[in-house]
């Protein structure tokens, strides 16, 4: 290929609509999810079948005539449709995803339910490129960049990228800065590329083995009567009464199982024959012994405790001291135990379970000081960050978030691994020996994710849920520890293996019993690294395509969640690779978020300091893969944020890291259930943007904004119009909006505000300032779609309709609420709250239903509900004054305000009830409207507004609970 500087697939297309399908697909069950999610849990990861176009679309060039003519014998680029056709296929679509889906979504909307499964191939992922196409595909990249181009990844976290191209026979390289991460890209990566289905017989072999060493170990620590097979045991941490001295068990409720017909609770007994006992005694009881009112009832909500000795209440600082005191004790409430038919029950602890637990405390006494001097044990006090609950509630060290029992199995398998090693060596050889322990220590990860203090009990599904449910430290009063034997390391070893199974298998192709590569070739195809992305040990130039997924702002902070898996893992699989963990704990000081806990001494300015914390390492960032990638590169940089100063502070790192953003792909991929949430927003699109190396420029002319603005204006309604075709709503079209935006900035480098410093001098642009232009675009755009015409009404009300809009839910984000105020008029939130249009709080800001807009007799000429006002400055006043009346004195008398004023007729009123039919989600569950406002608009519609048209109803089982696409396990 002649061109310099090939212009590649994703500068011109991709399949958005089908990827986001198909992502959403990927993880729609949890018992079908990609191999990486069950080995080792990653924070955020990104889709498979997303990842590989992606990664593909930024190598990939663009149809040609000249491409067609280099390979005349291949079908699959002989046209622009064919070479698409291609794309999909090699990601894995093998169908026709827009019209299954569609078939699918038709029959939701009619509430039947097919009879068959209209996708006619299974999730994109599960499918590899056959021989053929991957031979096609390595000869056409050759053609266009003279080699096998490579594939880097700096920021490679869960590993999706480095693993959808290592999949594709692609050179490829992954860093990351956390040892935990890099461990993970090691397991799940690397070592399946490398070594294949070779390692799939030794792993069981070396895991059967260290797995009944353990059980040995432990079976004594864990008894269980004749016949029965103990799977969890029930906790609650508790804390002595203040006035009785009595042990309060800490427990929001006393259930056990709760499905009907079903039911399985605790009774707590505090005395007994009319003795007070010193802590109570718990009994299992079912059926028709429950007393609902009373297993419904605990001893703690919201921190604050009531004493069942006295029924005072305990107050939550009293908690929190006795905690920090070393005086927050467990107790052991109850048993879960597998039946011979595989139905769970339930049964109290017996005396031999309590003397186990002594006896579990007494060898931990023995082996502890040994174990904590050869690393097995932790003893790193736990770091200071943004989640300091653990702290709060009694647990300064990273060895209290487990009970001795637990610390006990831990600890015991590290024991047991450590001893295995040479034994592992002298079997298999170093090098392959080191492989196989590697993949067996992996699967610490999962049993610590799985068995501490901080997993727990779910009632409702009647299993675990493990530490990282959510992504934070959330106290757990009471809490589930997995039977310690037999069960957390045997399941965490079925994990292990199958994931290495699958993962490997992965990596053949289609129809072939070979892998992708041999064997010796196949080792230099991935490397993972450890270190900082401002400085990895790549050469100059040397990368065709730098594919990334950072760090989201503030949305994780990965390092202080890791430290949880480091403090165990660096015994483990530092013992393999020492160089991943070199340090106590991970690096905070280099990673790559917005984390304000670092600045905690900096007062009010923490925020911002961590702001610019944030953009310096993304530039630094930025400015090495600037660095590594050749000069005819690309990088592909995915993100998503629903706050604009994360898109500020990212679309800043890569302007003065000397790109251009050429193009940018919104990828709807999160569940779709979590579409039309009743009460909150999420942003479920990830936008990908595609950047080169800016060229330098010709020319001194200076650029300010007023000489682009127009062109952020075109471009910001471009991208609305186009994206909103492929199904891209609400919150994210905003989002899509912004890659345009910054594209334009990029491409006039440097650009300069209209508004100059407070010296008088020119300052370089905010990426900011344009995207609150592409934000007006939007609001014009969406204005006129609500109202069916380009029309103003008011501030206040476009506000509200903009908001109903672009968010589908009652509560959003500040940032957010405050940058839309600013672009339907430049009015600000404290104006709306005086309006009682919103209320704020906590960082997100709530629209008002009608009823809580009333005015009172002192402020009856205020903005806001006025039954009996003469006149409305703002419409969405009036609007909500005639919803609240229906609401309290019904319908008839809503009919006589509207006549009073002339509302039936009024173009303005009118205008705005077709925008809040339009905008506010019209979804009921079990024939109850989730949105009031939306059931009274309809009904008031439905009798005096004809000529307004309502949109289609969604009918819900149930309310939609939010999901989360890249969860961990």
């Amino acid at each position: 290929m002649t061109n310099t500087k090939p212009r590649v697939l994703i500068e011109d297309w991709l399949p958005v609509a089908e990827l986001g399908i198909e992502s959403r697909r990927e993880r729609a069950a949890s018992s079908a999810l990609p191999p990486l999610s069950y080995l080792h849990i990653w924070w955020a990861r990104r889709p498979l079948v997303a990842s590989a176009a992606v990664v593909l679309g930024g190598l990939m060039p663009s149809w040609s005539d000249d491409l067609a003519a280099a390979f005349p014998e291949s079908d699959q680029v002989q046209s622009e449709l064919q070479y698409r056709q291609w794309l999909l296929y090699l990601v894995g679509i093998r169908g026709d995803v827009l019209a299954a889906h569609a078939e699918k979504e038709a029959a939701a909307l009619a509430g039947t339910r097919l009879k068959h499964n209209p996708f006619t191939y299974k999730q994109a992922y599960r499918y590899a490129p056959e021989e053929s196409d991957r031979a096609l595909l390595h000869a056409v990249l050759i053609w266009t960049w003279g080699e096998l181009p490579a594939v880097a990844d700096p920021t490679a976290g869960g590993g999706s990228i480095p693993f959808t191209s290592a999949r594709l026979g692609l050179p490829t390289l992954a860093n990351d800065l956390n040892g935990v991460a890099a461990s993970v890209l090691h397991a799940s990566v690397a070592l399946p590329a490398i070594h294949g289905d070779e390692l799939n017989a030794p792993l069981k072999k070396w895991g059967d083995i260290l797995v009944g060493r353990v059980t040995r170990e432990l079976e004594e620590f864990f008894p269980a009567k004749p016949g029965e097979k103990v799977t969890r045991y029930i906790w609650a941490n508790a804390v002595s009464c203040p006035r009785t001295g009595r042990l309060i068990p800490l427990m929001r409720d006393k259930w056990l199982r709760k499905g009907k017909g079903q039911e399985v609770a605790v009774r707590m007994t505090t005395e007994r024959d009319g003795t007070l006992l010193g802590e109570p005694v718990f009994e299992v009881v079912s059926g028709i012994e429950i007393d609902k009112t009373d297993a419904a009832s605990g001893t703690i909500t919201r921190g604050t405790g009531i004493s069942p000795y006295d029924n005072l209440v305990v107050d939550s600082e009293y908690i929190k001291t006795e905690a920090q005191a070393g005086r927050m004790s467990q107790v052991l409430y109850a048993v879960v135990v597998s039946k011979p038919n595989g139905d769970t029950d339930f049964r109290a602890p017996t005396e031999e379970d309590l003397e186990a637990l002594q006896a579990a405390n007494a060898r931990l006494s023995e082996v502890r000081t040994v174990w904590e001097a050869q690393g097995i044990l932790p003893t790193e006090d736990f770091p200071h960050g943004n989640d300091m609950r653990p702290v709060m509630y009694g647990m300064p060290r990273w060895s209290d978030f487990f009970t001795s029992r637990q610390l006990l199995v831990h600890g015991t398998f590290g024991a047991e691994f450590r001893n295995m090693i040479p034994e592992v060596h002298e079997d298999l050889g170093v090098e392959r020996g080191d492989a196989v322990l590697f993949e067996l220590a992996a699967m610490q990860g999962k049993a610590l994710n799985w068995n501490s203090r901080l997993s727990s009990w779910n009632v409702n599904y009647q299993r675990m849920r493990s530490v990282f449910d959510s992504h934070n430290f959330a106290m757990k009063w009471s809490f589930a520890e997995m039977e310690g034997a037999h069960d957390i390391y045997g399941w965490a070893l079925s994990q292990a293996l199958k994931s290495y199974r699958d993962l490997s298998a992965m990596f053949e192709p289609e129809g072939s019993s070979t892998l992708i590569a041999d064997a010796v070739s196949n080792r230099s195809v991935v490397q993972v690294t450890q270190g900082n992305a401002a400085s990895v040990p790549w050469a100059d130039g040397s990368i065709a395509h730098v594919c990334m997924d950072p760090p989201y702002y503030d949305n994780v902070m990965y390092a202080e969640l890791a430290d949880y898996f480091y403090v165990w893992e660096k015994g483990t699989l530092g013992a393999l690779i020492p160089e991943f963990f070199r340090d106590s704990l991970t690096d905070k000081e280099n990673e790559a978020v917005a984390n304000p806990s670092r600045f905690e001494t900096m007062g009010r300015r923490k925020k911002e300091l961590a702001d610019l914390d944030y953009e310096t390492k993304m530039t630094a960032i930025f400015a090495e893969a600037h660095r590594v990638l050749r000069v005819d590169g690309v990088l592909s940089v995915m993100f998503t944020h629903k706050r604009a100063e994360a898109w500020n502070t990212l679309g800043m790192s890569l302007l003065q890291a000397g790109f251009t953003i050429e193009t940018s792909w919104p990828v709807n991929t999160e569940f779709e259930n979590s579409l039309h949430q009743a009460n909150m927003n999420s942003a479920a699109s990830t936008i990908m943007l595609v950047c080169r190396k800016r060229d330098v420029p010709g020319g001194s002319t200076k650029v300010y904004l007023d000489d682009i603005e127009q062109d952020i204006r075109d471009a910001a309604r471009a991208a609305a119009r186009r994206f909103q075709y492929d199904g891209i709503d609400g919150v994210d079209l905003l989002l899509s909006t912004y890659g345009p935006t910054l594209s334009v900035i990029s491409q006039s480098w440097p650009v300069y505000s209209s508004v100059p410093d407070s010296d008088g001098k020119d300052q370089l642009l905010r990426p900011e300032d344009a995207l609150n232009l592409a934000r007006e675009e939007v609001v014009q755009l969406r204005r006129s779609r609500l109202v069916g015409k380009v029309a103003h009404i008011d501030d206040m009300t476009d506000f509200v309709l903009l908001s109903w809009d672009i968010f589908g839910a009652r509560e959003f984000p500040y940032d957010t609420a405050r940058l839309l105020a600013l672009a339907v008029g430049g009015v600000d939130v404290e104006h709306l709250e005086r309006a009682k249009v919103v209320t704020k709080k906590a960082g997100s800001v709530t629209l008002l239903a009608p009823s809580e807009r009333l005015r009172r007799d002192a402020d009856s000429e205020l903005p806001g509900v006025r039954p009996e006002a003469a006149s409305f400055e703002f419409t969405i006043d009036a609007v909500d004054t005639a919803l609240y009346i229906a609401e309290i004195d019904g319908m008839p008398a809503a009919k006589r305000f509207l006549d009073r004023h002339g509302f039936t007729a009024d173009s303005a009123f009118i205008s705005t009830v077709q925008g809040l039919v339009n905008a506010i989600p019209r979804t009921r569950a079990k024939g109850a409207w989730i949105i009031p406002e939306a059931g009274l608009l309809d009904t008031l519609c439905t009798l005096y507004f004809p000529t307004i048209t309502l949109p289609e109803t969604e009918d819900l089982a149930a309310p939609a609970v939010q999901g989360s696409l890249f969860g961990d396990d």
